[in-house]
C-alpha cells in the first residue's frame, strides 16, 4: 500500500461520503472511487459498505482507518524530526516539550530548571497544547516528549516513567457554599445545576452534548469559573496559584490522577534521554 492511498482511504472513512472526501482532498470523485475500489481488489476485502443510505466502514475498514492513522502518523513524525535534526546539526540541538496548559505548571517550571542545569543540556521549546493534545504531538512528530496524565490521556504506544500520583480537586468561585466544606463528593460536582462541568473540544473539534459551557483553553475557563458560569475537576496541582476569586475543594472519590513523562519508543535522542532522567530525578 502506498502512503497516498491510504490518505484517500482515511479522508472517505471520517467523511463516509466520497464527494466530501473528493473535495477535502482537492480532487474529482471518480479517481478517488477507483482508488478505494482498487485498494480493496488488491486487500481481497470490503473496506466500505455502499447502500441507499451512504457508506458505512466495514470491519476490516476500521481496522484500516486505525492502522493507517497510524502510518501516516509515523511519516509525518518522521519528516518533522529528521528536518529538526537538520536544522540543530547547525547550531544547538533543541528538543520539544508538550505540555497541557495549565496543569503541571509547578513540575514542569522544576523540571526545566533541573535540565537547564545539567551539562551539555539542549534547548527546550515548549508547547502548551489543549486537553488531550499531548499524544496527538507526540505521534505526528510535533513533539519529542510530553508530559501526559492518566486516566485522562491515551499513553499506548509510548515510553512512560510515572512522576508523581495526586488527588483532585473541584475550583468553584470564592463564596460558592460548598467552598467552606472540608471535601466534597464527585457526584455532588456533577450536579451542580448552577455551575455545570465545561465541555472540551474532541480531537475532530465538535463538542459534546451538555449544558457546561463550551471551552477552549484554562484562561477560558478560569474566567468563567470567577464568573459563577462553570466549576472545574482537576488534579490537586492545580490550585496552586489560584486567585482570590477562586477556591479548591478536595474531591474525595474522584480516581487519582497520575503525571507521566512520555516518549515515541523508536526515538533515539541524548537530549529526550536527559530531559528524562532530570523529570524522574525530581
Amino acid at each position: 500500500m502506498e502512503t497516498r492511498e491510504l490518505k484517500y482511504f482515511v479522508a472517505v472513512a471520517e467523511d463516509l461520503h466520497f464527494g466530501r472526501a473528493a473535495r477535502r482532498l482537492g480532487m474529482a470523485q471518480p479517481p478517488l472511487s477507483r482508488a478505494i475500489g482498487g485498494l480493496e481488489r488488491r486487500l481481497g476485502t470490503l473496506l466500505l459498505e455502499r447502500g441507499s443510505r451512504g457508506l458505512t466502514l466495514t470491519g476490516a475498514g476500521a481496522v484500516l482507518l486505525r492502522e493507517a492513522r497510524a502510518v501516516l502518523d509515523a511519516v509525518e513524525a518522521a519528516e518533522r524530526r529528521t528536518r529538526r535534526a537538520a536544522v540543530a546539526a547547525t547550531g544547538r540541538p533543541a528538543v520539544v516539550l508538550a505540555a497541557k496548559a495549565g496543569a503541571s505548571s509547578e513540575l514542569l517550571a522544576k523540571l526545566l530548571d533541573a535540565y537547564a542545569a545539567e551539562p551539555g543540556a539542549a534547548a527546550v521549546d515548549v508547547v502548551l497544547c489543549g486537553p488531550g493534545e499531548q499524544s496527538r504531538y507526540l505521534h505526528d512528530g510535533r513533539a519529542d516528549v510530553a508530559l501526559l496524565h492518566r486516566p485522562f490521556d491515551d499513553t499506548s504506544g509510548f515510553d512512560t516513567e510515572e512522576l508523581r500520583s495526586e488527588g483532585q480537586v473541584v475550583i468553584l468561585p470564592a463564596g460558592h457554599p460548598l467552598g467552606a466544606r472540608p471535601h466534597v463528593r464527585l457526584a455532588e460536582v456533577t450536579g451542580l445545576p448552577d455551575l455545570p462541568l465545561p465541555r472540551w473540544p474532541r480531537p475532530d473539534g465538535t463538542f459534546p452534548d451538555g449544558p457546561g459551557p463550551r471551552v477552549r483553553d484554562h484562561t477560558q475557563l478560569t474566567q468563567l469559573i470567577v464568573l459563577g458560569r462553570a466549576c472545574a475537576v482537576v488534579p490537586e496541582s492545580g490550585r496552586t496559584g489560584l486567585s482570590e476569586n477562586l477556591t479548591a475543594v478536595p474531591v474525595s472519590d474522584a480516581p487519582r490522577v497520575t503525571t507521566v513523562i512520555a516518549w515515541p519508543p523508536q526515538l533515539r535522542s541524548t537530549a529526550v534521554a536527559g530531559l528524562v532522567r532530570a523529570a524522574t530525578a525530581l
